[in-house]
């Protein structure tokens, strides 16, 4: 099981010095400087995301600025960091739940996605938004009203993510 390997006897000279991969890397150094430069100057120049991005997690506004969001806690329940917390509620129109509070702690967020491939409703997905700053605990603590985006901001996360739950629909619909 524990069996004696004598690497020295497997080395010549140069690869004990470590001179071929000493020239190996200086080759690819050298190679690189040559090659184009990807920098973004960053405030000033903005890196758009693509749609299978994930950001900051968003609550998704109906056309009537109410929210999809059925509160079944779901999205609590998967939360590896345990970010979520909602806390559900009754309309009087026939026993309709709602969220009364939904919070994030986006210190605890770990941009997992989990959240939004857990929701029945396609009511909490990623946004593009990638670059969060805060100035206190409290700040980092999102309300439902911070939460809320319109769907007319989500389309492509929204149909991203309808490709990727149900593939063998999509590509029905799109023969017809």
């Amino acid at each position: 099981m524990n069996k004696h390997v004598d690497i020295d006897a497997r080395l010549n000279f140069s690869e004990k010095i470590y001179l071929p991969e000493i020239m190996k890397g200086m080759w690819y150094t050298f190679r690189q400087m040559f090659q184009p430069v990807f920098t973004m100057r960053y405030p000033e120049e903005r890196w758009t995301p693509p749609a299978i991005f994930r950001g900051r997690p968003v609550l998704v506004a109906k056309e009537d600025g109410t929210e999809r969001c059925v509160a079944c806690g779901l999205c609590s329940r998967v939360c590896p960091p345990l970010a979520i917390y909602v806390q559900a509620g009754e309309t009087e129109r026939a026993q309709e739940r709602y969220p009364v509070t939904f919070e994030i702690d986006m210190l605890r967020c770990i941009f997992c996605g989990y959240c939004e491939e857990v929701c029945p409703e396609e009511a909490i997905v990623m946004s593009k938004e990638y670059d969060l700053v805060f100035e206190t605990r409290e700040s980092a603590v999102f309300t439902k009203e911070k939460l809320m985006t319109p769907v007319s901001g989500l389309e492509d996360r929204l149909t991203f993510l309808r490709k990727y739950k149900n593939p063998d629909e999509v590509s029905k619909t799109s023969l017809n």
